[in-house]
C-alpha cells in the first residue's frame, strides 16, 4: 500500500505592492519559502543548483593565480548566488544588486535563514537599485569585477521588467564587458537557451560557453559564461 502524501502547510509571510508595480509575495511551503510577483512563482530555496553553478563556474574559468576575487551578482533573490560567491575563499567582495527593496528585507528575517544572511557578511555589499541604472553608472567608477553574474531575469527572452532587456543586447553586453577586469568573466542565468543571446556573446567575446545545468523537476536551466582569453 503507497503511503499517501501529506500537504505541505502554506502560510503567506508577506503581501507588498513591488517597484516594478506589481503584487509580491513571500510565502513559506512547508520547510521552505517561495517568491510570486502578480501570481507567477520566481524563484524558492528547494534547489539553487543552477544559481550556485553560474557562480561556481565563473569563478572557475578565472585565471590561474589569480588573486583576491571580486564579484558582481544581479539579483539577490533567496540569496543562493551571493553565499556561493561568499563561501570560495578566494572571493574579497561581492556587490548585490537587488531592484526590490522588501525582498532586502526579507533577509533580515526567515528567509535570510535559507542562505546564512549573506548581506551580513562584511564582503557583502547590497545595493538597493535597477541593475541596468547601476551598471550604467558604474562605468563612470574605477572599481572592476573579476565575474559578473546576473540572475535578474528568467532570461534574454523573459526579463521581470522591458528596460532590463538591454543587458541582453549589444549596448548593454558592451557595457557589462568594460565592468569586466582583465581576464574577469560574464554570466548569465537563463531559464532556456536562446540561441540568438548566444550568438551575440560570440561576436563580443573569444570564449563561450553554454551549459545546460539538471534540476529537479523541471527542464534544464542554462548558464552562459563568455570571457576573452
Amino acid at each position: 500500500m503507497e503511503t499517501p502524501q501529506v500537504a505541505e502547510e502554506k502560510e503567506t509571510l508577506a503581501r507588498v505592492t513591488g517597484e516594478t508595480g506589481g503584487d509580491l509575495v513571500l510565502r513559506r511551503v512547508g520547510a521552505h519559502y517561495e517568491i510570486y510577483s502578480n501570481g507567477v512563482f520566481l524563484m524558492d530555496t528547494r534547489d539553487g543548483t543552477s544559481e550556485r553553478e553560474m557562480v561556481r563556474a565563473s569563478l572557475a574559468a578565472l585565471p590561474r593565480g589569480r588573486g583576491r576575487a571580486r564579484v558582481l551578482i544581479g539579483g539577490l533573490g533567496v540569496g543562493f548566488s551571493a553565499r556561493e560567491a561568499l563561501d570560495d575563499p578566494r572571493v574579497s567582495l561581492v556587490e548585490v544588486v537587488e531592484l526590490e527593496p522588501q525582498v532586502i528585507a526579507w533577509h533580515d528575517g526567515e528567509l535570510g535563514e535559507a542562505a546564512g544572511y549573506v548581506h551580513r557578511d562584511p564582503r557583502c555589499r547590497v545595493h538597493n537599485a535597477d541593475i541596468v541604472a547601476w551598471t550604467e553608472a558604474a562605468a563612470g567608477r574605477p572599481q572592476r569585477y573579476d565575474a559578473i553574474c546576473l540572475d535578474t531575469d528568467n532570461g534574454p527572452d523573459w526579463t521581470v521588467t522591458e528596460a532590463n532587456g538591454r543587458l541582453y543586447r549589444a549596448a548593454g553586453l558592451d557595457l557589462l564587458k568594460g565592468l569586466l577586469a582583465p581576464g574577469g568573466v560574464l554570466a548569465f542565468w537563463s531559464a532556456n537557451p536562446v540561441e540568438s543571446f548566444e550568438a551575440l556573446l560570440r561576436e563580443r567575446f573569444t570564449h563561450v560557453e553554454a551549459i545546460e545545468v539538471t534540476v529537479a523537476h523541471s527542464i534544464p536551466d542554462t548558464v552562459y559564461l563568455a570571457r576573452e582569453a
